[in-house]
């Protein structure tokens, strides 16, 4: 071997020992072309030198080994020069190491090399994408007095970007004016500036001075674009003012800016969420008339709203336009029907759904598996269900914590709790952690086949787990243990709950209420009645709780006071029953003297609810009536016929049988 190629073997060998000493992460982008293309060297040995008793010494080695750029031409060496700074910051940013980059930039103070406004945008977007806005501040802040790089617009707005996408919106506005608003410097807004400002008020709910904002743009010389009016007519929808949003979604158009369908979704996502469908579907119409087809998520969303709705064949009908329209629906389509048709109690056409999903291609994912498997068992659909489960295996779909939780609770409400706890065996064995919601499926189920004692192991076992008990838990305890005659067992439970900060919901509060008049306890049960008079909604007595305390007062024969808590009951919004007319009717009949029949106690009742444009309710009752043989009076049925049987309607079904028998 020559004396010229030891010497760069030897050369070759201090280059990779320095550069395996920085890490694999530190070598640069032209570099391990440089290791290839000497593979051949399979033991290397290498001596020392002064860079390497430097590194000893403990001083910090620069992250560009020296021997890359004295080594000849024939090895592949870099070009000493700035380039190769830049596309350094652009490797390491692009892999995120920053430690690197911060050894780059002081390498490049020493030798006065010029820095580049577009290298401190590429370590700007690094910061974004590892969530570390504040260093992207720094460096920004850095760039005029550390390295004499010029800032302009550009550099801001990529900040700014960062701030935003990270979700500091306050930080964002505050740096927004510290930079833009003081004048100190001379980094004039433009369009995407202004964006990116009024998508941070927006964001912090300022919508008024996003408008502010908006009505200055032209004043600085900045016309709006198509995303600026997206951005503010998405903050007014949030506001609850889309009236406003639709009128600068004409204003726009006069201005000659064209909204894109992202512009025209805002709007329909905010009709759809407020109900406003035929609003919606205008929208849409107008979509087609401006020469802008709807996509993916104009679908999506208006198949959402009509699933809010309960209009699930439209919703069908839908998706059928949106394949016929070329417009490939998606697993969030999908998803989104057969959820609407399980809430509906169809479940089985939610599975037809599944194999329309499944013939287009489509693979559902574990949260459709779980609407489904638990709806059909809710349905009484018990093989279907097993089917079902049996398919998601085979299909290697993963079951995951809600699709255990969904089975379980299935076969629970049919009685077979050791099938349930033979698949909460599996499922911790598979690595899926029992929720709350699989520990309460067989509290509840326990409970219903009579077994107390194992409801209250599985409680037990939900502590021992670390499973935090949550209100839905001691709403299915109390109520279990209500039903088991266990009253005290109950109400130290009750003040437990209480005492960790829990709000009963309606259940609880109607198992305890149940509980106490069962006892005799009926003014303690009328007080626990009054108290959810004063909580949230969502606590608020429905019409099982009324029942229980009408059934209570009535067996006291304390009727007036029952008639009066149904007259509570009507004003708060709530319609009676089949068990309220029940416990009213034997009530009259038994309890007063002399006995009623209750046909004018339900007849006035019915008037009532049609008076307060309760049609639903009040045809419940005319129902009952029929069924108990309580014909209503003529003025009743008159009311029936008005409210039920539209004169449009009823001529439209009268030309619809004309037409098909002479068709």
């Amino acid at each position: 071997m020559t004396k010229c190629s030891t010497f760069r073997r030897e050369l070759l060998c201090n280059s990779i020992r320095r550069v395996l000493k920085l890490g694999i992460s530190s070598i640069p982008c032209k570099f391990p072309a440089l290791l290839h293309s000497h593979s051949h060297f399979s033991v290397l040995t290498v001596p020392s030198n002064k860079a390497s008793e430097t590194e000893n010494n403990g001083k910090t080695e620069p992250p560009i080994p020296d021997e890359i750029f004295k080594s000849s031409p024939k090895l592949g060496s870099y070009k000493l020069g700035d380039s190769t700074f830049y596309s350094l910051i652009e490797n390491y940013a692009d892999s995120g190491d920053f430690r690197s980059l911060e050894k780059v930039l002081d390498r490049m103070k020493l030798e006065n090399r010029r820095f580049i406004e577009k290298s401190f945008v590429v370590m700007f977007r690094a910061y974004g994408k590892a969530h570390l806005p504040e260093k992207a501040v720094d460096l920004f802040d850095r760039m005029v007095c550390e390295f004499q790089c010029r800032r302009t617009v550009r550099s801001f707005n990529s900040v700014l970007n960062v701030i935003i996408q990270g979700g500091c919106f306050s930080r964002a506005l505050e740096f927004h004016s510290r930079i833009v608003g003081s004048g100190n410097e001379n980094i004039s807004p433009n369009v995407l500036t202004f964006n990116l400002v009024i998508k941070a008020l927006c964001k912090l709910g300022l919508v008024n001075r996003a408008v502010e904002m908006f009505r200055e743009m032209p004043v600085r010389k900045c016309i709006p674009d198509v995303f600026t009016y997206s951005t503010l007519m998405d903050g007014l929808c949030r506001e609850n003012r889309i009236d406003e949003a639709v009128s600068l979604l004409d204003e726009m158009q006069i201005d000659g800016c064209f909204p894109s369908a992202a512009t025209f979704n805002v709007l329909i996502n905010a009709m759809c969420k407020k109900g406003d469908l035929a609003r919606a579907a205008k929208l849409v119409d107008n979509m087609f008339l401006k020469g802008c087809v709807p996509n993916e998520v104009t679908y999506n969303t208006l198949i959402h709203g009509l699933c809010l709705k309960g209009k699930l064949e439209k919703a069908v009908s839908l998706l059928d336009r949106m394949v016929s329209s070329k417009c490939v629906p998606n697993d969030v389509t999908y998803g989104t029907i057969i959820n609407g048709l399980v809430k509906q109690g169809r479940a089985v056409d939610g599975a037809h759904v599944l194999i329309s999903m499944k013939e287009r291609g489509h693979c559902a994912n574990e949260y459709v598996y779980s609407a489904l498997v638990s709806g059909l068992f809710r349905e009484g659909k018990i093989e279907e269900a097993m089917k079902l489960w049996k398919e998601m295996m085979e299909r290697g779909c993963k079951p995951n914590t809600v699709v255990y939780s969904a089975l379980i609770d299935g076969l629970c409400r049919e009685g077979k709790l050791d099938e349930a706890k033979e698949v909460l065996s599996e499922m911790v064995n598979e690595g899926c952690v029992p929720n709350a919601f699989t520990y309460s499926s067989l509290m509840k189920g326990f409970f219903q086949t009579g077994d107390s004692l194992k409801a209250i192991l599985v409680w037990k076992e939900m502590a021992e787990n670390n499973c935090t008990h949550n209100e839905v838990c001691y709403s299915v305890l109390i109520h279990g243990l209500c039903e088991d005659g266990k009253l005290r067992d109950a109400l130290m439970m009750w003040k437990q709950m209480l005492g960790k900060g829990f709000k009963p919901d309606v259940v609880a509060y109607s198992s305890l209420i149940h509980g106490l008049c069962n006892a005799g306890l009926v003014e303690q049960g009328l007080k626990l009645f009054n108290d959810m008079l004063c909580q949230e909604p969502e606590s608020q007595p429905d019409v099982i709780t009324y029942n229980i305390i009408f059934n209570g007062l009535c067996k006291q024969s304390n009727i007036s006071h029952a008639i009066d808590l149904l007259n509570s009951m009507l004003d708060q919004g709530c319609d009676p029953d089949l068990v309220t007319c029940n416990i009213f009717l034997r009530t009259l009949r038994e309890k007063v003297h002399p006995p009623q029949d209750g046909k004018e106690f339900l007849d006035e009742l019915a008037v009532r609810l049609f008076k307060r444009h309760r049609i639903l309710g009040a045809t419940r009752i005319v129902d009952v009536m029929l069924q108990k043989f309580l014909p209503p009076k003529a003025s009743t049925w008159e009311r029936v016929v008005q409210e039920l049987c539209k004169p449009k309607k009823i001529q439209a079904a009268i030309d619809k049988c004309w037409s098909s028998l002479y068709s």
